[in-house]
C-alpha cells in the first residue's frame, strides 16, 4: 500500500496508533483490499486520464470536495485530434468553472457549421443562433495541445492531484474499492488506493478491453489522414470560424480554423481504401484532397505545417459502461464517428455526470447501483441519438433531405440545427422533429420525393 507522497508503510514497523473507526472507511465489513483502510491515505476516486473527459470528471470532484488522482501516461501538452467544440460545451465550461480562462486564450469563435458536396453542386451554412430551440450559440475551435493541457491544469487548480507520465499496468475493483498500478518515468511501478475508478483512458479503452467488453462496429471501420495547413480557403466575417463538412461518395472531408492563418484538414475514407493506396500519409491526404472538386478549390493556396498522421476512426461501444467501482467516461464509453464533432463534448459531459454519479453515492444521495445506472441510462441516450444520426448521414437519401431547406416543415431544420450544437434527445421538441426528420430520409430511400444528389 503506498501512502500517497510518501514511501510504503511495513504495519511491522509502523508505531502509529491503529485507526478507529471514525477514522476508517469500513466496506461494509468486507475483506476486500480497501476494509479498515485509514480514509487520509485513499483517494475518493482515481481517475486514469488526463483528456477532456477525466479533466472534467477531477475538476468536478474537486469542486465537491472530494479527494481526487488523476493518472495521465503522457506529458502535457501533447498533440490530439478533435478540435471543434460544440455549443452545449459552453453550458459545461460555466459548470466547471473554465469558460473565463477559454476565452482569454483567443481561440477562433464557431458559430455555425458547413455541408459541402464534394462537387460542389449543393450545400448547406447552418448559424448556431437561428436554431430556435438553442440556448448556446456559440464555441470555440481549439488546438488540442493547448485546450487539454488547459483542462489538466485548471482540474489542478480547483484541487485534484495530477500525476504525468503515469502508465497503467493494472486495475483491481470490486465491491470494497479499486486498487491502481502505474509505471512512471524512472521505470518505477507505483499503487493507489480508492473508493471509486473513473475509466477516461479514452480509445485505449483500459477496463472495457480488459474485460473483453468492446464491441467494433464492422459497418464503420474508417481511418482519418490529417494535417494542419495555412492558406485554407474559408469565408470571412462571422463564418470564418465554421467547421466545413465536405461528402463524397466513400468518405468526407473536414476544414476546421484552430488559429491564426491554421486550420486542420482531415480526410475520411475506409481504411481498405487507405491501405489500397498503398501510399504516406502526406501522399494520400494530397491524393484524396486532389480527387475533391471542393477540396482542391479551398487548398488551392494551401501549405502543409505539419506531416500527415493516420489515426483509425473504427466506430465502436462496450456493452458495460459500468461496474464494481467502476464507471466509464468519454471515448472508454464508446466511440462515434466524428462528422458531427461531437467527441469533445460527449467526453466532457460523461465526465462531468461521472463524477457527479460518484459523488451521490459517497454522499448517500443515491446508492451506487441506482447513481450508475441513472449515468449509464443518460450516456446511452446520447451515444444512441449520436450513433443514429450518423447510420443515416452516410446515405444517400439523408444528404437529399438534409441539404433541402424545404424541410423546414414543422421546425425540422431548427430541430436538426439543435442536435448539430449538441442538444441529444434531451427535449421532446427536439425529439419528435427529429424522428419526423428520419422518417422523412427513410422515405426518400423508398420513393423520393425531393431531388436526388450524385457526389460525382
Amino acid at each position: 500500500m503506498e501512502q500517497r507522497g510518501g514511501p510504503l508503510v511495513d504495519p511491522a514497523t509502523d508505531n502509529r496508533q491503529p485507526p478507529t473507526e471514525s477514522t476508517c472507511w469500513l466496506a461494509g465489513g468486507s475483506s476486500g483490499i480497501l476494509n479498515a483502510a485509514v480514509q487520509d491515505d485513499r483517494y475518493d476516486a482515481i481517475v486514469i486520464g488526463g483528456g477532456p473527459a477525466g479533466s472534467a470528471a477531477a475538476t468536478r470532484l474537486a469542486m465537491a470536495g472530494r479527494k481526487a488522482l488523476v493518472l495521465e501516461k503522457e506529458v502535457f501538452p501533447r498533440f490530439h485530434i478533435g478540435e471543434s467544440l460544440l455549443p452545449y460545451n459552453q453550458k459545461l465550461f460555466r459548470e466547471l468553472d473554465l469558460l473565463g480562462e477559454l476565452e482569454n486564450l483567443g481561440f477562433p469563435r464557431k458559430r455555425g457549421a458547413q455541408f459541402h458536396l464534394g462537387n460542389g453542386s449543393k450545400s448547406i451554412k447552418i448559424l448556431f443562433r437561428e436554431g430556435r430551440f438553442n440556448s448556446e450559440h456559440e464555441t470555440f475551435q481549439v488546438e488540442r495541445a493547448v485546450f487539454d493541457e488547459v483542462l489538466l491544469r485548471h482540474a489542478e487548480k480547483k484541487g485534484a492531484e495530477v500525476r504525468e507520465g503515469m502508465s497503467v499496468t493494472g486495475v483491481e475493483n470490486d465491491a470494497s474499492g479499486v486498487r491502481v498500478t502505474a509505471r512512471d518515468g524512472a521505470g518505477e511501478t507505483r499503487t493507489f488506493e480508492g473508493v471509486y475508478l473513473v475509466d477516461a483512458t479514452g480509445r485505449s479503452n483500459f477496463t472495457a478491453k480488459r474485460d473483453g467488453l468492446c464491441e467494433v462496429d464492422p459497418r464503420l471501420k474508417n481511418l482519418a489522414v490529417f494535417a494542419h495547413f495555412s492558406g485554407v480557403k474559408l469565408d470571412e466575417g462571422e463564418r470564418a470560424g465554421d467547421t466545413v463538412i465536405v461528402r463524397v461518395k466513400d468518405g468526407w472531408f473536414w476544414l476546421i480554423p484552430i488559429g491564426n492563418d491554421k486550420t486542420s484538414v482531415g480526410a475520411v475514407l475506409p481504411t481498405a481504401a487507405y491501405k489500397e493506396m498503398g501510399a504516406s500519409p502526406d501522399e494520400a491526404l494530397q491524393r484524396r484532397i486532389d480527387s475533391c472538386l471542393e477540396m482542391r478549390e479551398r487548398m488551392a493556396k494551401a501549405e502543409r505545417l505539419i506531416a500527415a498522421r493516420t489515426t483509425v476512426d473504427y466506430t465502436y461501444s462496450n456493452r458495460e459502461l459500468t461496474g464494481p467501482r467502476l464507471i466509464r467516461a468519454g471515448d472508454a464509453v464508446g466511440f462515434i464517428d466524428p462528422i458531427f464533432s461531437a467527441g469533445v463534448y460527449l467526453a466532457m459531459r460523461s465526465g462531468k455526470e461521472s463524477a457527479d454519479s460518484i459523488v451521490d453515492a459517497l454522499t448517500g444521495r443515491r446508492s451506487e447501483r441506482r447513481a450508475f445506472a441513472a449515468y449509464e441510462k443518460r450516456v446511452r441516450r446520447s451515444m444512441a441519438f449520436n450513433r443514429e444520426m450518423i447510420d443515416r448521414y452516410y446515405t444517400t437519401e439523408f444528404m437529399e433531405v438534409f441539404l433541402e431547406p424545404r424541410t423546414g416543415l414543422f421546425g425540422i431544420v431548427d430541430a436538426v440545427n439543435g442536435a448539430l450544437a449538441g442538444q441529444f434527445g434531451d427535449s421532446w421538441r427536439l425529439r419528435w422533429r427529429l424522428r419526423l426528420f428520419f422518417r422523412l430520409v427513410r422515405l426518400q430511400g423508398r420513393k423520393p420525393f425531393l431531388p436526388r444528389i450524385t457526389f460525382d
